[in-house]
């Protein structure tokens, strides 16, 4: 028996089974749906893509798999030279894992090892913000914020070593100001915050965050699972704001593979490297540097920087702003746009209670949680796909 996530099993309705997928579209025996999340905003080329589906049947007849311990191979080597031309500033050292949430805690655990490596055993706090999601592992859901998915964590009362702020920068002032000589490490969704409700932020706080972690030597970490590969409109929030750490996942492999990246500068990096064999960083998942995994992102990089997708990002954020001008109801508190991201958010949740199967039989798939109605779609959807979206989100209110 399938044990499905964020569900509760007893009075979940059954989940719509899925056939095929090419493009923008999921099939199941009966229906055609365009798929307005892009599978939890990984499918950023849509399913089916010939050229992805290419890289992985040729690696696979080299082969899949073969551990990173005392082995290499040249997918994984290409992928971090990728990695290291296309990021900004000195983000040149790539840690790999499978999954965003383990990208994130191996994020967390440079920080705080690199402070450790230099005896500084004060530094054992984390700065993170209200209404964060970084992953449903254990330290991810101690520096997120939301008890919708982490309430859990209740059993051990609260955290000593995180504190959570506002996206205001008087509050971050005052953060600073407290704890500065206590932390390790602050970490952002930059920009925007995805599964605490699609939130979205200036980058005047994320520049002044950076002053204050250069004035007070704490390390800066973007969580960019969800927003990198031009989910902001930006390639990279990092494009405009250079953090310490990155972290990459979802999109890097096209939503193919799970795979994760997490990426340091030289500064983090050389607080490893060292004669002493207890300052090297003992992480190590299984399917780090996956083979297929490192062919597919890469051939997913190619596609995206090729076909000039950021210029179909900004094409899906015009669209979008034109399709929701003006539009309104008593029911909603705002409707949010930011580059391939639209959120409809409502007062309460019961308002789009049922939209799921009201958008499924217009032929749309979607995932409205809590009291968030969004889309997020593949960059390669068509004017007319994506106007269906939009339309059946206004339609509901109607």
């Amino acid at each position: 028996m399938i044990w499905y996530p964020y569900e509760q099993m007893k009075t979940m309705k059954s989940p719509y089974k899925i056939v095929d997928a090419e493009g923008v579209y999921l099939y199941t025996e009966d229906k055609k749906l365009i798929d307005s999340v892009s599978s939890w905003w990984s499918v950023i080329h849509g399913y089916k893509h010939p050229e992805l589906n290419g890289a992985i049947e040729s690696q696979l007849e080299k082969f899949a798999h073969v551990m990173l311990g005392g082995l290499t191979h040249e997918p994984v080597q290409r992928l971090s030279d990728k990695l290291q031309s296309l990021l900004p500033g000195d983000l040149d050292h790539c840690f790999f894992s499978d999954s965003g949430s383990v990208a994130v805690e191996v994020a967390l655990k440079m920080a705080l090892q690199y402070y450790m490596n230099r005896d500084e055993t004060r530094r054992t706090m984390v700065l993170a913000l209200e209404h964060a999601y970084h992953g449903d592992t254990f330290k991810t859901m101690e520096v997120g914020d939301d008890e919708d998915y982490h309430f859990v964590l209740k059993a051990y009362g609260e955290s000593k070593n995180v504190i959570h702020i506002p996206t205001e920068i008087e509050a971050l002032e005052k953060a600073f100001a407290e704890y500065h000589d206590r932390l390790n490490c602050f970490i952002v969704e930059p920009l925007l915050q995805g599964a605490g409700g699609m939130r979205m932020y200036d980058v005047s706080f994320l520049k002044r965050a950076r002053e204050l972690c250069d004035r007070y030597g704490v390390l800066l970490i973007f969580d960019e699972v969800a927003t990198g590969f031009g989910r902001t409109g930006n390639r990279f929030v990092a494009d405009l704001v250079l953090p310490d750490i990155l972290v990459l996942g979802k999109a890097l492999t096209g939503g193919y593979i799970g795979h994760a990246v997490t990426v340091a500068n030289h500064k983090v990096y050389e607080g490893f490297y060292d004669d002493n064999p207890s300052h090297a960083l003992m992480h190590g998942p299984t399917f780090m540097g996956n083979a297929l995994a490192c062919s597919v992102a890469l051939k997913s990089i190619e596609v995206f920087e090729e076909q000039d997708y950021m210029s179909n990002i900004r094409r899906i954020e015009e669209i979008t702003r034109r399709e929701m001008d003006g539009f309104s109801d008593p029911r909603i508190k705002e409707v949010r746009i930011m580059g391939a991201c639209v959120c409809i958010e409502v007062y309460n949740s019961d308002t789009i209670k049922g939209y799921q199967q009201f958008a499924y039989d217009r032929g749309v798939f979607s995932r409205p949680f809590l009291n968030y109605m969004y889309a997020m779609v593949p960059y390669v959807i068509k004017e007319d796909e994506l106007v269906k979206v939009l339309t059946t989100m206004k339609e509901w209110f109607q």
